[in-house]
C-alpha cells in the first residue's frame, strides 16, 4: 500500500484551506483582479473553409444550439477480446476564468498544437458581473457572498470569448459551480442534495443568462445548450460530493470528480455516477505521494505561502514536472488506469506550476507522437468511451491494483485466460 501522508493530501478539507489563507480546489482570481484580458479578439472563429454553423438561439440568446460539437474523436467502440486497454489522460481546470494572465489562451494553444482535448470547470460567477452580485443567493451564506473574486467587466468578456472558443476547439465545458465556500458553516461539505440543487441552478442561469445580467449585445452567443452540455463537474475543494451525488443523478450527470483521496486505479461508479478522482502519485524526493493538482504540490513544497523566495523555483519547478511524469509512467508502463491531473489558472510561485503540467502535457503528447495509443481527452470523451465496454472487460480492469502488471499479459488476462 502506497504511503499518503496528512501532507501528501493537504488542501483537500477546510481546516487545511483555511490555515493555508487558501482555496484548494479554486481559481487564481482575485479579489480585485488587474490586468487586461487575455485570448485573441477573434477566438472561437471558424478557420477558413470551415462550413458555417447556423446558430438557433436559446432564451436570452446567451447560448445557442449550433449543431455537434466539432473536433470529437470517433465514436468509441468496446475493445476487442484480449486488446490492450488506451492510456487516457485528463488535464482539467477549476474556475476557468481569464484573469489577465493569458493562461486560458496558452495552454487551448497547447492543446490544439498537439491534438489534444481538456476539461473547463467553469465557475458560474466568472460570467456574472459584479455590479449584479446581489442575484447569487448561495446555500448558507449570505445574499452576493463568494470566497473566490468575482472578474471585472474586461475579464468577464475575455473569459466569454475563451468558453466559446474553447468548446468549438472540442474541450469540454462542466461547471466548478459559484462561491467556493469550503469552511465554516456555510461551506459546501455541509449542503444538502436540495441546496446542490440550488447551487446548480444559479450556476447554470448564469452562463445561460450572461446576456441579459451583463447587457451586452456585441459578443456572439455561447455555441452550446449548457442543459445537454453539462454532464459533470468538480466541487471546491473536493467537499461534499455524497450530498451532490443523488441530485447529479438526478439531472442526469455521467461523472463527477470531485471525490478525495483517489488511487490510480480505473474507476467505478459511485451512486450512480462515474467517480473520477483526482489520484496520489509519486512525489519525487518524498515517501509519501501527493495528490495530482497543482494546489497540492504547492502546499508540500511552499505550504503556507504561494510567493516562497525565488531561489525555490528551479527545484521545485522540477519536482513538479516529474510528479506528473511519473504518474503518467506508472499507469502508461501498468495497469493502464486512466490518469487524472487538475490545476487552476494560476501564478503561485512565480507560475512554476503551470510550466511544470506543460512540461509534463508535452512529455505525454511526445509519447503519444510516438505512436504510443495514448489519448488526452475530456472527462466527457472518457466516459463515453466507458460506458460503451463490455461489463466483464471494465471489472477486470477495475480489480487491478495500482502498479500491478496484467497477469499473462493484456491478451491473456482480458481474455479472462490469466491464472
Amino acid at each position: 500500500m502506497r504511503d499518503v501522508s496528512r501532507r501528501g493530501m493537504i488542501g483537500l478539507g477546510a481546516g487545511a484551506a483555511a490555515g493555508l489563507g487558501l482555496a484548494a480546489c479554486g481559481t487564481s482570481a482575485r479579489k480585485d483582479p488587474v490586468g487586461h484580458p487575455g485570448g485573441s479578439p477573434t477566438a472561437g472563429s471558424p478557420s477558413p473553409g470551415a462550413p458555417k454553423r447556423t446558430a438557433r438561439p436559446i432564451g436570452d440568446g446567451s447560448t445557442a444550439y449550433t449543431g455537434a460539437q466539432p473536433h470529437q474523436p470517433a465514436q468509441p467502440e468496446p475493445l476487442e477480446p484480449g486488446q490492450t486497454p488506451p492510456q487516457f489522460v485528463v488535464f482539467s481546470w477549476d474556475g476557468a476564468g481569464e484573469v489577465g494572465t493569458g493562461l486560458f489562451d496558452r495552454f487551448l494553444r497547447l492543446a490544439q498544437e498537439n491534438d489534444a482535448h481538456m476539461t473547463f470547470f467553469l465557475s458560474g460567477l466568472y460570467l456574472l458581473p459584479e455590479s449584479k452580485k446581489r442575484l447569487y443567493d448561495p446555500p448558507n451564506n449570505p445574499r452576493g457572498a463568494s470566497d473566490i473574486g468575482y472578474l471585472n467587466d474586461d475579464h468577464v468578456r475575455a473569459t466569454l470569448k475563451l468558453v466559446r472558443r474553447a468548446w468549438l476547439e472540442g474541450h469540454e465545458i462542466g461547471t466548478h459551480f459559484n462561491g467556493h465556500f469550503c469552511a465554516g458553516s456555510g461551506s459546501v461539505a455541509n449542503w444538502t442534495p436540495r441546496q446542490w440543487r440550488s447551487e446548480i441552478e444559479q450556476a447554470k442561469s448564469f452562463v445561460t443568462e450572461w446576456r441579459t445580467n451583463t447587457g451586452w449585445t456585441d459578443l456572439p452567443a455561447l455555441p452550446f445548450d449548457y442543459d445537454k452540455e453539462l454532464i459533470g463537474s468538480r466541487t471546491p475543494c473536493l467537499l461534499g460530493q455524497d450530498n451532490l451525488l443523488p441530485t447529479a443523478r438526478e439531472l442526469g450527470w455521467r461523472y463527477d470528480a470531485s471525490s478525495p483521496g483517489g488511487v490510480q486505479r480505473w474507476p467505478r461508479k459511485k451512486q450512480g455516477v462515474w467517480d473520477l478522482p483526482l489520484q496520489a502519485i509519486p512525489f519525487p524526493g518524498h515517501r509519501f505521494e501527493v495528490l495530482s493538482m497543482d494546489y497540492n504540490i504547492l502546499a508540500n513544497q511552499s505550504i503556507a505561502t504561494t510567493r516562497a523566495p525565488s531561489y525555490n523555483y528551479p527545484g521545485w519547478r522540477t519536482q513538479a514536472a516529474n510528479s506528473y511524469i511519473a504518474g503518467f509512467k506508472r499507469a502508461y508502463e501498468t495497469n493502464r488506469a486512466p490518469f487524472f491531473v487538475g490545476n487552476h489558472f494560476e501564478d503561485w510561485n512565480g507560475g512554476i506550476y503551470m510550466d511544470a503540467v506543460e512540461k509534463a502535457f508535452e512529455h505525454i503528447a511526445h509519447e503519444k507522437s510516438k505512436g504510443a495509443d495514448v489519448r488526452i481527452v475530456s472527462f466527457r470523451q472518457f466516459v463515453d468511451w466507458l460506458d460503451v465496454q463490455r461489463p466483464e472487460v471494465l471489472a477486470r480492469l477495475q480489480s487491478m491494483d495500482v502498479a500491478e502488471q496484467p497477469a499473462g499479459g493484456w491478451n491473456a488476462y482480458l481474455r479472462g485466460q490469466a491464472a
